[in-house]
């Protein structure tokens, strides 16, 4: 397990854009599956963006595709959501997520075991 803390939430303008981050702790970073959820009032949580161990996948929600983009920074031990034309439907507390070398089902929030505590985004329109 990894600890996580998410950072970069705020207050935006539709259209407008932020890049959040999630740091995490231990030396085997590089080996983790890093996912980004989010949860927004009254919905249950869903998936957001996946980057694997290797960092040459990456996968998307179909309603964020083209707009967020994930990356990650091994040397730092931080995984990046940049997100950008954000519209009022992206308010939610978005959560930064691990698991050890996880290749499949990355999309479902029961595969992680390691979670941060949230950050808040919302978009104004």
């Amino acid at each position: 397990q990894v600890q996580l803390v998410e950072s970069g939430g705020g207050l935006v303008q539709a259209g407008g854009s932020l890049r959040l981050s999630c740091a995490a702790s231990g030396r085997t970073f590089s080996s983790y599956t890093m996912g980004w959820f989010r949860q927004a009032p009254g919905k249950e949580r869903e998936f957001v963006a996946a980057i694997r161990w290797s960092g040459g996948n990456t996968d998307y929600a179909d309603s964020v595709k083209g707009r967020f983009t994930i990356s990650r920074d091994n040397a730092k031990n931080t995984v990046y959501l940049q997100m950008n034309s954000l519209e009022p439907e992206d308010t939610a507390v978005y959560y930064c997520a691990a698991k050890l070398r996880l290749a499949y089902g990355v999309r479902y929030d029961y595969r992680y075991d390691s979670w941060g505590q949230g950050t808040q985004v919302t978009v104004s329109s």
